[in-house]
Parts: C-alpha cells; sequence; structure tokens
C-alpha cells in the first residue's frame, strides 16, 4: 500500500475513533451519498494488486448493507434520491449504490447479495465492453508487469529496460506506465498499450471477454427490478481528453446501442474514471445537452439539495477495496463528512 493510502487508513481509523461520522450525520445538510463500487470478488487480491483498490469482497458488500440499514440509511434509486433531494425537508438519510464497467464478477457474486437484501442498484455500461472489444487497460498493465522481471519502456524512440523483480519495482513500474498513459492524448496512449501489450504477447480482447459480461448475461442482470442501467461512453475513453464532438459521440452512441439492446433509453451517466483530468465543464455541460438525468463524477462528496441545480456533475465516495474494515462503514457512508475532506484536498 501507497504511503497516500497508509494516510488515508490512519485519517479512517482516527476519524471512527473519535466518532466524528455520527456527527457528521447529524449536523451536516448531507441527505445522502453515492456509492462508487466496480468489482465484487471473494479472492484476497495478490501482495502486487494496484487495481485492488477497486475491488471489494462479497462479504464485505454484504455487511456495508446491513450497517447501512443499522444505521437507519435507506438504499434508494437514483431516481428516489433526486426526489428526496428537492422535499423541502430533510428526511431518512440515503445511500444510491452504483456498479461501473459491468464486470462478469458483479452478476455472480454481487446481484445474489443485492437481492438477499432488496437494495437498488445503477450499473453503468461502456458498450464496446460488452461487445468484447474495450480496453482495460489499467488491469492489463496490472497483469503485465505481474508476470515480468522486467520490462521495457519505449519513449521518444528510447527504449530503457526496468526491473520488476521485487514488489516495490513492479509497483513504481506500474506508476510510472499507468500516469504516463493518464497525461497523453487518447490516440497516443492507445498507441502505447498496443505497443507494450504485443510486446509481452496480452490479448486485449480475451482480457475483456473474460472479465465483462456478454449482452447475454448483461440482459439477465438487468432484467432484475432492482437494476437501473445507465451509460458510461462506448469506449471508456477520458472525455476530457477528447475533441469535443469525439466525446459527445461518445456519449450519445452509448445511449443508442443500450436502447437498441435494450428497448429503454439511459437516463442516467457516468465519466470514466470521472476525476478532474477526465471530465469538467465541457463534459457536465455535454451530459446537460444529451438529456441525461444525472451525471456521476468520482469527486468525493455528499449530496445537498443544490445538487438538484447541477445534477450532471454528482460527487460520489468509492467503496475502496483498500479499506474494507466494518468499522469504516461509518466512515464512508457520512456524506458530509467527505464534503469536508474533498475540500480539503481539492
Amino acid at each position: 500500500m501507497s504511503l497516500k493510502y497508509a494516510a488515508i487508513r490512519a485519517s479512517f481509523e482516527l476519524l471512527w475513533l473519535t466518532g466524528m461520522p455520527h456527527l457528521f450525520r447529524l449536523l451536516s445538510r448531507s441527505r445522502g451519498v453515492i456509492f462508487t463500487l466496480h468489482r465484487v470478488l471473494p479472492e484476497e487480491p495478490a501482495d502486487f494488486s494496484p487495481n485492488a483498490i477497486l475491488q471489494i469482497q462479497p462479504d464485505f458488500l454484504e455487511y456495508c448493507l446491513e450497517r447501512l440499514v443499522e444505521l437507519g440509511i435507506d438504499i434508494v434509486s437514483l431516481d428516489e434520491a433526486l426526489g428526496r433531494l428537492a422535499a423541502p425537508k430533510r428526511g431518512r438519510p440515503f445511500v444510491v449504490l452504483t456498479f461501473d464497467d459491468a464486470y462478469r464478477d458483479n452478476l455472480r457474486y454481487a446481484l445474489p447479495i443485492l437481492q438477499a437484501h432488496q437494495a437498488p442498484f445503477t450499473l453503468y455500461v461502456p458498450t464496446a465492453f460488452i461487445d468484447g472489444v474495450g480496453q482495460l487497460w489499467w488491469q492489463a498493465i496490472e497483469d503485465i508487469i505481474a508476470r515480468q522481471d522486467a520490462v521495457a519502456f519505449t519513449e521518444a524512440d528510447e527504449t530503457e529496460y526496468v526491473e520488476t523483480r521485487t514488489l516495490a519495482q513492479k509497483r513504481e513500474a506500474f506508476d510510472r506506465l499507468y500516469w504516463r498513459m493518464r497525461q497523453l492524448p487518447e490516440p497516443d496512449r492507445l498507441a502505447l498499450l498496443a505497443e507494450f501489450t504485443a510486446a509481452y504477447g496480452y490479448d486485449l480482447d480475451r482480457q475483456c471477454r473474460d472479465l465483462i459480461m456478454t449482452w447475454q448475461e448483461l440482459r439477465l442482470f438487468a432484467g432484475d427490478p432492482l437494476c437501473t442501467i445507465g451509460a458510461h461512453t462506448v469506449h471508456h475513453y477520458e472525455l476530457a481528453k477528447l475533441p469535443i464532438e469525439q466525446a459527445r459521440n461518445e456519449m450519445a452512441r452509448s445511449v443508442d446501442v443500450i436502447e437498441a439492446q435494450f428497448g429503454i433509453r439511459p437516463t442516467h451517466f457516468s465519466y470514466p474514471l470521472g476525476g478532474p483530468l477526465s471530465c469538467g465543464t465541457r463534459e457536465f455541460a455535454l451530459a446537460k445537452e444529451l438529456g441525461f438525468r444525472t451525471a456521476v463524477t468520482t469527486r468525493p462528496g455528499g449530496l445537498y439539495p443544490h445538487h438538484l441545480q447541477k445534477p450532471t456533475e454528482l460527487p460520489r465516495v468509492s467503496l475502496n477495496g483498500y479499506f474494507q474494515q466494518r468499522r469504516y462503514v461509518d466512515v464512508f457512508a457520512s456524506g458530509g463528512l467527505f464534503t469536508q475532506l474533498g475540500k480539503l484536498t481539492g
């Protein structure tokens, strides 16, 4: 775990020990929280698993749902959340569950738990992933570095060989490549990814088919009345890096594809990656222009009535896989607390 996440864990411990989550739930004007989830897997992550932040275990998900009930917090759909924000008085606090990317493990491990607790949820779908041609590049570079004792990085026609024998070396190599890809324009990132995966015989299409639901599986998942299907672009590109017409097309086409497959037109949207590097004022305006009722970021914070004025830039709180301690659920459920933390770190 990095120093950053160690510091966050220490903060969570202090907040829990001082009872701050309870105080914030009592005193804050935050009415609810949208949780971000990705993967739900029973296995403990390997020692080198930088993407473990994206996965929680089924037992932890089940405990979260049980603990929310104990805290008097309702689990509601996005549409009901908007209605509660519009109410003149604050009612019972609420949580909205959202899953990004349509991982197959959501169907196997998450859905039975959600059904058992009658917990509504939203699934945001990047349509190229369901077609089996998406590129889960963050997982690809983890997989390659995990199995290599050294990797070659090419930049400006210069090739550098980087040792990845130790855990520390693997983490350093992953961070270096990850942030290089995040900073590149999307065409350049795609070219670098193709070069890197080809060099190590890594099949991106097969990876996508292994990890992501098919359309048939997604129909089974989406057929549950607890599920709301949302859009998540076609290719999961960072929209802020794209020309405006391409960004608009990524958003609009994903809606058209889902409507063609399911006969319903999604009114809720999730920005891929969702942070300040990935979406901003332009993308928020595009979501409004395209008629989305809500669009969610990954900027942390609670939900307040004023979010009704800007429903295409909603905050979310990530159920982060590094923090699967039961006592931390009280911290996660405190929207006002995350709003304040966001102001301090933003």
